[in-house]
């Protein structure tokens, strides 16, 4: 399949196979070399380079919607964070007694809060395969909610980005409140095992890492075939000419419903890898301004293109982590900075100008 897809697009192609090699390498160098050779990855780097994947998987969710469907949603961040706390709730109670209080029923936040029973929201997340499902519906049902109201009351362009942006932050607001039955301010934290396994544990990371490299291949290559395909043709065209495409007859609020949720689930699958790797998740990840970092990714990197959404999402988020470490007072000047300087000098992405380059190297 990579043959193919490097005979047709050698960028993707040789970005895939970059992704493939370092989701292997990485783990297997983690376990077989020692500690202090060359070629050992800490689990920290291990864990720092699984949460970089997992943005860029993140980052190719928007890149669906923005850069094939032309629709801004600010509230990528809030489809993430659902997806987090599904995989949190099942990690919460894989905990059982070994908690602070010793209750093999209820977390640790809910006996400090004086919960005398388990809301019943909770019930079933002990079961991996449940928490699985939930990834992935929570996230699909709400966008197909939100969804359907927005798109058929044809809310477009800037309206629909502020009310995707005003739904990350109610539900930010909702779950500081103790009383949902989250966590609150302290979200959902200290983690003890995975499917049996230790989650603190290298060889687990080194899995973690693994599967959050190869679930973005997977991701890449049906996005692929979906925007390939007939329904993304029309996707496609209804971001160029709207108006045009209602008129041949199509449900315009259909393809913007599918593409929305479909980006949607894929970001809860994000979030799911996410959580594990740091070890929690909080009312934070709502915040408006993570979903405002998602669409710099996608700019920088250039949308409309999939493989440009990974490339910048990798890309800032490695610049994030040496300047927070350096100087994080000026990391959101210089963010803004580079938002700005790529948008006025480089339009379409980093990727695009290097596509440019490239084109005019073989002319």
């Amino acid at each position: 399949m990579f043959i193919n897809i490097y005979k047709q697009d050698k960028t993707a192609g040789a970005l895939l196979g970059i992704i493939a090699l370092i989701s292997i390498l990485v783990p297997f160098c983690n376990m077989i070399s020692p500690v202090g050779s060359i070629l050992h990855f800490s689990a920290y780097s291990v864990s720092l380079m699984g949460k970089y994947l997992t943005f860029a998987l993140l980052g190719l969710s928007l890149d669906l919607v923005w850069g094939y469907c032309g629709i801004l949603a600010l509230g990528q961040g809030a489809f993430f964070a659902l997806g987090g706390y599904a995989m949190g709730m099942y990690l919460m109670r894989q905990i059982g007694s070994r908690g602070v209080y010793g209750n093999p029923l209820l977390p640790d936040f809910m006996v400090f809060l004086n919960w005398k029973e388990l809301p019943w929201y909770w019930f079933g997340f002990e079961h991996f395969g449940l928490a699985a499902l939930m990834v992935l519906l929570i996230p699909g049902i709400l966008a197909f909610v939100f969804g359907w109201m927005a798109f058929r009351s044809r809310v477009t362009g800037v309206y629909l980005s502020i009310i995707t942006q005003a739904l990350t932050y109610a539900l930010l607001l909702a779950f500081f409140r103790n009383e949902m039955g989250f966590g609150g301010n302290n979200g959902l934290t200290d983690f003890k095992e995975i499917l049996g396994f230790d989650i603190q544990s290298e060889n687990v990371r080194g899995c973690l890492f693994l599967i959050s490299g190869l679930m973005l291949i997977v991701a890449f290559l049906i996005s692929r075939w979906v925007i390939q395909s007939k329904l993304g043709r029309v996707v496609t065209a209804i971001r160029d000419q709207e108006t045009r495409v209602r008129f041949l007859g199509y449900r315009v609020e259909l393809f913007k419903l599918w593409i929305f949720v479909f980006s949607a689930m894929l970001a809860g699958i994000a979030g799911a890898l996410y959580v594990p790797q740091v070890g929690i998740i909080n009312p934070s990840e709502f915040s408006p301004l993570n979903s405002l970092e998602i669409v710099i990714w996608v700019a920088i990197g250039g949308r409309g293109t999939l493989y440009g959404a990974i490339v910048g999402a990798i890309l800032v988020n490695y610049a994030k982590t040496l300047l927070t470490g350096w100087a994080p007072e000026i990391w959101l000047f210089f963010l803004g900075a580079t938002f700005i300087l790529v948008t006025v000098f480089l339009p379409d992405g980093l990727i695009g100008f290097w596509q440019r380059r490239w084109q005019g190297r073989q002319s």
